[in-house]
């Protein structure tokens, strides 16, 4: 008898200790969004889009599709697809200078084509979308142009983020939002 009173008397002095000594599972603190970029600094534009498309994951289950709108090249000749590019000038580029290509305007154009066939082949439920750069109005017009052929209600269950100016954002969502898609507004003004 004498043996299980203090078996029982160790137990209740060591077991608050044991308690005690238990460490707590440190409480997750959600990161600080990163910051805006304002510059075409890819790197940058990367860290802030794998930013965003994290915060925006919930009850996606493919990886995202991503399309980086180019600035407007202000030395390239406006396009029927490219309403929005600025026109030529006739001025000599600067000493030590590349002359005046369209390089942008290029990939800005490869960039529409490749939106255009995803988005006409079919995205299916459970992918995100995400439209942004530095232009919101450039931006727009390629999400816009992206979705012109869109069947209305074929893509139900996938979500669309764009990310620009608050002016663009009812143009883009009357665009989109006919296909069925979840629109989602991220202010890069923020």
């Amino acid at each position: 008898m004498k043996s299980i009173t203090r078996a029982l008397l160790v137990a209740c002095l060591v077991l608050p200790v044991i308690a005690c000594g238990k460490k707590e599972e440190p409480q997750q603190v959600e990161a600080a969004p990163v910051a805006v970029p304002t510059t075409q600094d890819k790197a940058a534009w990367n860290a802030y889009l794998n930013d965003v498309a994290g915060r925006h994951m919930d009850g996606i289950t493919n990886s995202p599709y991503v399309y980086l709108v180019p600035p407007a090249n202000p030395s390239a000749a406006p396009s029927a697809e490219t309403p929005d590019a600025a026109p030529a000038t006739d001025a000599p580029a600067a000493t030590g200078d590349t002359p005046p290509t369209m390089a942008l305007d290029g990939d800005y154009e490869r960039l529409l084509d490749k939106a255009k066939t995803d988005v006409s082949r079919g995205i299916t439920r459970g992918n995100l979308l995400i439209f942004a750069g530095l232009d919101s109005a450039r931006t727009a017009n390629l999400t816009i142009a992206s979705f012109s052929t869109v069947p209305a209600g074929s893509m139900k269950g996938v979500r669309v983020l764009f990310i620009g100016a608050a002016a663009d954002s009812e143009r883009v969502k009357a665009a989109v939002e006919p296909a069925g898609v979840e629109y989602v507004f991220v202010d890069n003004a923020a």
